[in-house]
């Protein structure tokens, strides 16, 4: 029988080093990965926080107050406050959009539907969504500020496109590599104006109809957190830009 225990001597793999380029991208995409889950966290203590809030007053005086600002400004919007028990009077379908703010976890104005609704169990939130309802009436610019966030979602598809367009013959960063992240913020910074705008509209609102009686810390508050969110979700919109430019290089 052949003799098959030839003795095998260990062969030594050499590992190619990363080039600095390569290590130095590696390293932002751990990074960035890191931030994007510190965002993911923030917002929802943000969310849980809004929620958590005190109202700033009962729901009667603050019907009061949504009615003044339909009145003063004219607008053709229905307002109501949502519950399980009369999200049947819709149709089915707006039922599904409304069935978070009959759960207490959102509110919301929908100018197709000329429809401002907030949670019964949270009514302070109906100020802020008709001071949307005022910005989608007040000209052109705010309502393209409201508009705007339709399409940010697009950003980063978009920068991938404009990054392979302006690539550079020495393959260094071009300018769409280097300011990623913020082009992706920046996009999102009308919707941030929106938003901060509709929640001045409700306090100044609550202010002129209730008067000094009223503690409007609370409403503030509440609206900061609530504020917050978005500017968190224009972090995060920058942060995906970067990281989607950064990986089509690898590809």
């Amino acid at each position: 029988m052949p003799n098959n225990n030839v003795p095998v001597r260990a062969v030594k793999i050499q590992e190619v080093p990363q080039s600095p380029d390569a290590a130095r991208t590696a390293a932002t995409a751990g990074i960035l990965q890191a931030f994007a889950l510190f965002l993911h966290k923030a917002s929802e203590y943000c969310g849980n926080e809004l929620m958590k809030g005190q109202e700033f007053t009962d729901e009667t005086s603050v019907k009061k107050v949504a009615e003044n600002m339909v009145k003063k400004n004219k607008l053709n919007v229905k307002v109501d406050f949502i519950d399980k028990s009369n999200i049947k009077n819709y149709s089915k379908e707006i039922q599904e959009a409304l069935g978070p703010v009959a759960r207490g976890e959102n509110a919301f104005y929908t100018d197709s539907y000329k429809l401002a609704v907030a949670p019964k169990s949270k009514p302070s939130l109906i100020l802020h969504e008709l001071g949307h309802a005022i910005n989608a009436h007040k000209g052109k610019f705010l309502k393209f500020l409201q508009k705007s966030r339709m399409y940010v979602s697009a950003v980063p598809t978009a920068l991938i496109v404009l990054n392979g367009l302006l690539k550079r013959k020495d393959d260094k960063p071009n300018f769409v590599e280097r300011n990623a992240g913020i082009i992706g913020f920046a996009s999102f910074l009308p919707t941030i104006a929106e938003e901060g705008l509709a929640s001045i509209r409700g306090v100044k609102a609550a202010r002129e109809t209730l008067g000094k009686a009223v503690n409007l810390n609370p409403l503030r508050r509440n609206y900061l957190f609530a504020w917050m969110t978005y500017v968190i979700a224009g972090l995060g919109l920058g942060v995906a830009a970067k990281q989607a430019v950064i990986e089509s290089k690898k590809q």
